[in-house]
Formats: C-alpha cells, structure tokens, sequence
C-alpha cells in the first residue's frame, strides 16, 4: 500500500469513528430528554405513549386519596383533568389546589407518576406549568366556562 492510500486509510477511518460517537452521543442525549405536558396536551393524545414525561397543572380540590404510601390525586389546567398515581412519599408542600410536576408514564388512561415535585413557596410554578395554565384558562374564556378562584 502507497503512503499517499495508508493517509486516506486512516482519515477515512477517523472520519467513520467521529461519525459512530456523535451518532451514539445525539441518540443518547434524544432517549434522555423529558417533555412537560398539560392534561389538556395529555387528553388531546400529544404527550408520548410508552415513554416517560413530565405532567403539570394544580392539584384539584377533594381529589387526594391516600392509602399507606400509594395516593392518587387528580392533576387539572381548569380545562382537563388526568388522574395520577403515586407511590411512595409526597413532598411536604403537596396541596390540594397547588402546583405540582409528575414525572412518570400514561398507562391505560392514569399517569403513574415515579417522582412528584411541588411548587416551594406562593409564587413560584415552573414556567411550563403557568403558561399551560394561562392558556386552558384563555380557552376556558373563549368556551365561555368560568375560571373564577384559579391562580396561575
């Protein structure tokens, strides 16, 4: 083999080897990625099957139940709901009527959340969870529904 063929050889070969790791690196990254979804979202089938997500809005009122360390509750924007379970131990901050980020999966119509964050103080939402809410209530308004005592 010629020097000048050994060169393309090997920067052939440099080329395939980047190639193979930023492929497997951006395929990594894609399976790593979680999605915020209102239930709106959710009932409307845009949040993915099979595959875990985040899930936010506030926690509607009487729908806590509690048995030993599994609680469902169900999760609202004021224009949908989805029913969540949980196992395991809630955050101190967890309230009816409050915000609340789910993590986990929709399966068989529930969302079965694997890790249940809570807003930490009376004004802060994640900034997915406020906008969902401001755009069910926008859509509630044009329906002409009533989102009276819903603070975002």
């Amino acid at each position: 083999m010629k020097p000048r063929h050994k060169k393309l050889a090997i920067a052939g070969g440099l080329l395939v080897s980047v190639g193979a790791i930023a492929a497997l690196v951006l395929n990594a990254f894609q399976s790593n990625l979680v999605f915020f979804y209102s239930p709106t979202q959710v009932a409307q089938h845009e949040a993915p099957q099979n595959r875990t997500f985040r899930l936010g809005g506030l926690v509607e009122q009487g729908s806590v139940k509690r048995d030993g360390t599994q609680v469902s509750f169900v999760v609202t924007d004021t224009a949908k709901t989805i029913p969540v379970r949980f196992e395991g131990i809630l955050p101190d901050l967890f309230k009816e009527g409050k915000g609340v980020v789910a993590q986990g999966q929709l399966k068989e119509g529930v969302f079965v959340a694997r890790e249940v964050l809570a807003k930490h103080d009376e004004n802060y939402m994640p900034p997915e969870a406020a906008e969902a809410l401001k755009r069910a209530q926008a859509g509630d308004q044009k329906l002409g529904q009533s989102t009276v005592g819903v603070k975002p």
